[in-house]
């Protein structure tokens, strides 16, 4: 289920989104769920390993390896779905009693940073994957190569920068149909 955007007419959000926003609604909601579920093998394993480490001195090898890993990947993985949601943090202190067209555009702007930041954060973690790559770099205990954690950060982060750039188009729209609602000419 969709939640709405805030500011927006109940049922706007599932009407705003074309069949774009839903398949990129649809992505985001995977990658959150398969985020997840990393982060539930992560608290399984650790839990092992804690309890083998003081029961019987028999830790997993390399948990923390593997924990700083997945968490990467998997943190990286909620951030779009969040975003098309509007369940970003805000402070709507100043912005409480603004018009609802105001606070869409705001929230465009707003969405606009979070594509341009995503689609930054994307291009560096890919360059930056590759360049681990080139070097060799691999885990101390386990000798895992470090540039597969990276790059598994990538398709995360590309779907917050989608999804930042997706929300402008529909902040914007929404700003425009309340503008002329209040009795404001369209822009």
């Amino acid at each position: 289920m969709q939640e709405p955007i805030p500011g927006a007419a109940p049922g706007a959000a599932t009407q705003a989104f074309g069949p774009i926003g839903h398949l990129l609604f649809n992505a985001s909601k995977l990658s959150a769920i398969t985020g997840g579920l990393i982060f539930v093998a992560i608290v399984v394993m650790s839990i092992v390993s804690i309890v083998g480490r003081k029961l019987w001195a028999v830790p997993v090898p390399g948990d923390v390896e593997m924990l700083q890993m997945a968490a990467a990947f998997a943190s990286a993985s909620f951030f779009a779905y969040c975003h098309l949601n509007g369940g970003d943090v805000k402070v709507d202190f100043f912005t409480a009693k603004a018009n609802p067209a105001t606070v869409h555009r705001l929230d465009a702007f707003g969405s606009l940073l979070v594509g341009v930041v995503g689609a930054l954060i994307t291009w560096r973690a890919g360059v930056g994957a590759l360049s681990i790559k080139d070097a060799g770099e691999t885990s101390m205990i386990l000798g895992w190569p470090v540039w597969i954690a990276q790059v598994l950060m990538v398709p995360g982060f590309l779907l917050m920068a989608l999804a930042g750039f997706y929300m402008v188009g529909i902040h914007l729209r929404l700003s425009m149909m309340q503008g002329s609602t209040n009795g404001r000419v369209k822009a």
